[in-house]
């Protein structure tokens, strides 16, 4: 079986990112098993799984774009912004479609947002929905998200769908509120689907029922496929100096570069100032 690499899975409906992540360690029989970025149980779509030392590519894979499809019915808000939550605000504003056309370049870009009160962000060292199930008052700190495009798909009767392409550690749910905030009503998200990280979308992802003990080899993923980088190449000698933690000069242009063995991705190497040097070790 392969030692290391990514699983696309689109995520069923009310699974957990952690159950998805413990299936497949049942059935890789693999230890090392994680998942880069999570996804809430009512949502579905694309939730990269990581095997063996593919699990190093957490902060690489957070800096890619990832897109949504999201539904938001205005009119009323829960506690959580999404559906599985408790109804805390509404009114009866009726919602027009060019409201929206009219707000959404508000937020396009870098803006600022304010995570759900039902989220894993960490205060002081709890988790803040188990501050919130437990009824505590407490406030989050805004930070600041990318949003790249926002486009309608569809809007009817104060549902409105809405595909979005953002950067890590954006908000769906949150998106909604503030979007609903400044038309002057409220909104709670339905659904969401995240249609795509990076270069991989649900036509590249497999479901959890399709994989089993026999066949779950055929379904990871070698990092070099994952990668965006071009391919150093180096002699042995450069190559040993290298994995041994040495710097050695080269003419290739600043970047982040792939070093490969014959058979998948060993190592980052980032080049600056013609200098060459390992960033992570994946071998």
């Amino acid at each position: 079986m392969r030692n290391k690499g990514i699983i696309v899975i689109n995520k069923p409906k009310d699974w957990t990112s952690f159950d998805v992540v413990n299936k497949i360690k049942h059935l890789t029989k693999m230890k090392k098993v994680g998942h880069l970025g999570t996804l809430d149980p009512m949502a579905t779509g694309i939730l990269l799984v990581t095997v063996g030392k593919a699990t190093k590519l957490f902060d690489i894979m957070q800096e890619k774009k990832k897109t949504y499809i999201a539904t938001f019915n205005f009119g009323s808000e829960t506690d959580t912004l999404d559906s599985t939550g408790k109804i805390t605000s509404s009114n009866e504003k009726i919602v027009t479609r060019e409201e929206i056309e009219n707000v959404l370049p508000n937020f396009l870009g870098e803006i600022s947002q304010i995570p759900p009160k039902y989220s894993a962000k960490s205060i002081a060292g709890e988790r803040a929905y188990k501050k919130a199930r437990k009824g505590e008052d407490f406030e989050l700190e805004p930070k600041i998200v990318s949003i790249y495009s926002l486009n309608i798909i569809d809007f009817k009767d104060n549902l409105l769908t809405l595909e979005i392409t953002c950067g890590s550690g954006t908000y769906i749910r949150a998106l909604g509120r503030d979007i609903a905030k400044v038309i002057g009503t409220f909104a709670t998200m339905t659904s969401l689907v995240r249609t795509k990280v990076d270069k991989f979308d649900l036509n590249t992802a497999h479901n959890i029922s399709n994989l089993s003990n026999e066949n779950i080899d055929e379904f990871i993923l070698p990092i070099d496929n994952v990668l965006n980088y071009e391919i150093i190449n180096l002699d042995s000698d450069e190559k040993n100096k290298l994995l041994n933690g040495q710097t050695i000069k080269t003419n290739l242009r600043d970047g982040t570069y792939k070093l490969n063995d014959e058979f998948d991705t060993i190592a980052l190497v980032r080049v600056l100032n013609n200098n060459a040097k390992m960033s992570l070790f994946l071998g």
